[in-house]
C-alpha cells in the first residue's frame, strides 16, 4: 500500500492513500498541536476533502475498530482446528466499571475461564497484558476462549 505523506507547514502531516473499490482516497492529518482529522477525498479533486476533527478519545477508538478486527482474524486463522476455542474483540466501554481499574482487579479469568490475549488503545498493541495492565474506556480487547466464557467476559467489562 502506497501511503503519500504531504508536510503542512504550521500544520502538521497529512497521510493518505487511495482505496481499491471506490475512486477515493483515505487519510488523516496529524496537527502539530496533537489533534488528527479523519479525511476523504476524491481521486484528483482536493477540493473535495471532506475533513472530520476528531478528540482523542475518537481518535483512539476508531483506530481501536480498525485494528481489533484484523488481529482477532488473524487469532481466528490461528485457532480453527481447536475445537471449543473461539476468539473475540470486545470493548471496555467508558461506563465500564473497570475503566481506569487494573486487568487483574476483574478476575477475568477466574471468573469466566476466558484469556484476554492483548489489549488495543489509539493504534497500539499491548500484547499478553499482566494484571497490573491499567485499563481506559475505549480500549478494545482481544480474548479467547469458550463462546460462553466470552460472552460472560463481555457482561463483566460492561455491567462488573
Amino acid at each position: 500500500m502506497n501511503v503519500e505523506v504531504t508536510s503542512l507547514p504550521g500544520i502538521g502531516v497529512r497521510k493518505e492513500f487511495s482505496l481499491s473499490k471506490v475512486d477515493r482516497r483515505i487519510g488523516v492529518v496529524d496537527h502539530r498541536d496533537g489533534g488528527t482529522d479523519l479525511i476523504f477525498t476524491r481521486v484528483g479533486d482536493s477540493d473535495s476533502t471532506v475533513q472530520i476533527p476528531l478528540s482523542e478519545v475518537e481518535a483512539r477508538t476508531l483506530a481501536s475498530l480498525l485494528g481489533a478486527p484484523q488481529l482477532v482474524a488473524q487469532l481466528r486463522e490461528e485457532h480453527r482446528d481447536l475445537d471449543g476455542v473461539s476468539t473475540r474483540s470486545l470493548p471496555v466501554p467508558p461506563n465500564s466499571p473497570y475503566a481506569g481499574r487494573r486487568l487483574g482487579e476483574t478476575e477475568l479469568r477466574t471468573r469466566t475461564r476466558a484469556s484476554i490475549v492483548a489489549v488495543l488503545r489509539a493504534g497500539q498493541v499491548f500484547a499478553s497484558p499482566g494484571p497490573e495492565f491499567g485499563f481506559v474506556g475505549g480500549d478494545m480487547i482481544v480474548v479467547v476462549g469458550t463462546n460462553a466464557g466470552l460472552d460472560a467476559a463481555a457482561s463483566i467489562l460492561t455491567h462488573g
